[in-house]
């Protein structure tokens, strides 16, 4: 908003001219994310609680330490995230870009999803919300509007095409399969980011580094003289992506302040489910999909673990872990939640700086 209202002026005074500069609105975004988390964290923090007296539903089967240490903390805490990144985003970005909005409207309807699911389970007191099919079918329709929408948004030959990491030349025309395989990567992004969001802390730095990563990468696929530099796909106005991502980042870090561990408020479906499919949607539109699955290879990997743990256990009869996700596997072994989630946020760096090295490595 603060772009289309003040840009026009950059010819008349020298002063506005910074709203033309797509790293100044980045870092505006990151800023005015982190202190909307500040402000709104308490209210919020402090409204959630008044309307979840008991705090979020602990899974009887999960982890003993569970029932102690995380009985009465409040969940939907994403709601936080998405005010923080929505008003953010609305105040830094370019309005006039496609894809800001489908990406935006992507998250906030995975968000309004998540916050069905949230819901249910507070108002039941269990950990069972929206049937399993119903969430899904409502993630597919909304994601196969937004492939939908990048496909038109994006010109040929890029629209429906598929670009491989190391690569510089290959794209893959898919053709009609781009949207099964575009709802395939959003829907499962989403998924994937839900299943890692079970300790204090535990997802939400993953999100903010690959979050991160992604504000490079759309900078960079935007730019023409960077992606030729780098022998990338251009992407005509992916660019602007790098304004949301700055405020995811800092969304995200604001929420940080309240989830480390012992944290004060989980960010529930409501964030997860939201932050997933924004992740997702990104990669689709920047042509970085691969990528997203060594960046985010974090989510991969906890994702890998239940579907391994569901297949060993119905072929075989036993279980491969201890508990699924990989994080719950850790807990039985007996090492401390900290010890687990700072573990995990190394290998999320570790395959972050992997994945930004199919950058250069051509």
């Amino acid at each position: 908003m603060l772009y289309n209202l003040l840009a026009p002026f950059a010819e008349e005074s020298s002063l506005f001219n910074i709203f033309r500069y797509l790293t100044f609105r980045s870092g505006g975004a990151v800023m005015t994310a982190l202190l909307l988390s500040f402000l709104l964290g308490p209210r919020v923090i402090a409204w959630l609680k008044s309307k979840q007296p008991h705090g979020q539903p602990i899974r009887s089967d999960g982890p003993e330490s569970h029932l102690l240490t995380k009985k009465g903390t409040p969940t939907m805490g994403g709601v936080l995230i998405l005010l923080a990144v929505a008003i953010s985003t609305l105040l830094w970005a370019d309005l006039a870009n496609g894809y800001v909005w489908v990406v935006l409207l992507l998250t906030i309807g995975f968000g309004l999803v998540g916050f069905g699911d949230d819901y249910l389970k507070l108002t039941k007191r269990g950990s069972k919300g929206l049937p399993g099919r119903l969430k899904l079918v409502a993630q597919i329709v909304m994601g196969t509007a937004a492939a939908l929408a990048v496909m038109h948004l994006t010109p040929e030959p890029l629209s429906t095409g598929l670009t491989v990491p190391f690569f510089k030349e290959i794209l893959i025309h898919l053709g009609w399969l781009f949207v099964p395989f575009a709802v395939f990567v959003m829907v499962g992004a989403s998924n994937a980011v839900n299943l890692t969001d079970g300790l204090d802390g535990l997802a939400i730095v993953p999100v903010m580094i690959v979050a991160g990563c992604f504000a490079l990468i759309a900078y960079l696929v935007g730019n023409a003289v960077f992606a030729n530099y780098l022998q990338l796909h251009f992407v005509a106005g992916s660019g602007e992506l790098a304004v949301f991502c700055a405020a995811l980042v800092g969304a995200s870090l604001g929420f940080l302040w309240f989830n480390a561990p012992p944290a004060m408020v989980f960010m529930g479906d409501t964030g997860s489910l939201s932050m997933g499919g924004a992740l997702g949607a990104i990669s689709v539109v920047v042509k970085h999909e691969l990528v997203l699955a060594i960046v985010g290879g974090l989510f991969v990997l906890e994702t890998a673990s239940v579907i391994v743990q569901v297949v060993s256990f119905k072929l075989t009869g036993k279980r491969v872990f201890r508990m699924a996700p990989l994080h719950h596997h850790f807990e039985k072994k007996g090492w401390a939640e900290p010890t687990i989630v700072i573990r995990f946020w190394i290998i999320a760096s570790i395959l972050a700086l992997a994945g930004l090295a199919t950058l250069k490595l051509r």
